[in-house]
């Protein structure tokens, strides 16, 4: 049993304990008060890189410090290389301006869950051109996942934003009580050419979700003129938002390499939780989060990489 199941189950024995006591039979008849105690744990997903961006292991939880909106908070969960169970959405971009070599694309994404899926995460496939598809829900069935790479549809269009939002959307689904690593791979270029949904609010529903956005950004062949760059920007905005990491595809050949450099981002990944303070928040509840090393000398050498904040409860007005 892990740290953060371990802090998960204390909590609720904490709750359950409180929940017994208030029921105790009361001789007065004397009003009673009821005292709601609400406390969520925040698990945060965090890589150290150095100037190379190879990722740092071996570093302590007391060489951490966490911070909510500027205030410092007790870490009560922390872990290295992470055995926190993953939940992964792959959403490939299935327009006919994308996906040129499927044999390619196939055994890169087969590649990576093979090597990266285990007993106790789970996969689901998407796709998206005009629409937004849901091929394979979430497995840990390696198989069922590998057939359904083979039921791509394409399309004209890219409808990139909804893909974002309904893949945030169906990671939010999963089970909370293990408090889940949640990833979302996008394959593609970074153009939305259908403009149903949009950026701010993909980016909502992915931070709604506690999601960790992960794009590979394929690179036309042709020239720069063929590129979407304010696109590509997006992608690479919110991966930096959400505590994920952008990769450059610019050759398909490059497909298999850039998989397996997230497989290895996911394997290094630290977890930092702490309990939520009961108030904070700005106006539509998102909580600000910091992490950084305690030692000036290790924070001038060492990059970390987290999602940037969180929603909890709007505040009262």
């Amino acid at each position: 049993m892990t740290s953060l199941h371990r802090a998960i189950l204390s909590s609720a024995a904490a709750l359950v304990a409180a929940a017994v006591h208030a029921q105790a039979p009361v001789e007065r008849h004397e009003p009673q008060t009821t005292i709601v105690v609400q406390s969520r744990l925040v698990p945060v997903a965090m890589n150290v890189v150095d100037a190379n961006g190879s990722p740092v292991g071996g570093l302590a939880e007391d060489q951490f410090e966490v911070l909510e909106d500027g205030k410092p908070q007790k870490i009560s969960v922390f872990e290295k290389e992470s055995s926190t169970p993953l939940s992964i959405v792959i959403s490939l971009d299935a327009s006919e301006s994308v996906f040129s070599n499927e044999k390619l694309e196939h055994d890169a994404a087969k590649k990576f869950v093979k090597s990266l899926l285990r007993p106790q995460d789970e996969v689901d496939l998407m796709d998206f051109a005009d629409n937004v598809r849901e091929i394979v829900p979430f497995t840990s069935d390696l198989n069922r996942f590998n057939a359904g790479l083979s039921q791509l549809q394409h399309g004209q269009a890219t409808a990139l934003y909804d893909a974002i939002y309904l893949g945030a959307d169906r990671l939010k689904d999963t089970s909370a009580a293990d408090n889940r690593r949640r990833v979302l791979v996008i394959i593609s270029d970074g153009g939305d050419t259908t403009h149903h949904g949009g950026y701010d609010s993909s980016l909502e529903q992915a931070q709604r979700a506690g999601a960790m956005l992960f794009p590979l950004i394929i690179v036309p062949i042709w020239a720069d003129a063929g590129r979407n760059e304010g696109g590509e920007h997006a992608l690479i905005q919110m991966s930096m938002d959400t505590g994920g990491k952008y990769y450059y595809v610019y050759d398909k050949k490059d497909l298999a390499p850039a998989f397996q450099h997230l497989s290895d981002d996911l394997r290094t990944q630290y977890t930092v939780g702490y309990y939520a303070p009961q108030t904070g928040g700005d106006k539509n509840g998102f909580r600000r989060i910091t992490l950084r090393l305690k030692d000036p000398e290790l924070r001038a050498k060492y990059s970390l990489r987290y999602r940037t904040g969180y929603y909890g409860e709007r505040p009262s007005r």
